[in-house]
């Protein structure tokens, strides 16, 4: 006789999950430690996460995390977390698209200033004759 055993299966990913987890950047951590930012602050991360650990300052610690959470506001503190995940083009890539938006302003400026030339010059032959 077959037993019938109850089989969990883990819920799929849905297909806006994936999508979610596909558009997250992958930050390396090289990456993160070239950033000048978090070298210049490594030293002092190093030594307030050694304060963190000492039982007689947590309540300090809690207390300027109060602090900090009403003089930085949620939109200060979320927008450095969207510039840590910034990531920057090459120098070369950089100059390509440098040159790709001066090329297209150019392009841009002229088109609108010869476009505004030639209605000038119909309006000027239509409404002094």
């Amino acid at each position: 006789m077959a037993e019938n055993k109850v089989r969990k299966v883990k819920n799929p990913e849905t297909f806006r999950e994936r999508a979610l987890k596909a558009q997250e950047p992958k930050i390396s951590n090289k990456t993160r430690a070239n950033s000048v930012l978090s070298s210049a602050l490594k030293p002092l991360g190093t030594n307030l996460s050694k304060l963190g650990k000492v039982k007689a300052l947590k309540p300090i610690f809690k207390v300027l995390n109060k602090i900090g959470k009403v003089i930085f506001p949620s939109y200060f503190r979320n927008s450095f977390q969207e510039l840590k995940q910034v990531t920057w083009p090459s120098v070369s890539n950089g100059i390509k698209l440098t040159w790709a938006v001066i090329v297209f302003a150019i392009v841009f400026g002229l088109s609108i200033s010869v476009l505004d030339w030639g209605l000038t010059k119909v309006f000027k032959n239509i409404l002094l004759r």
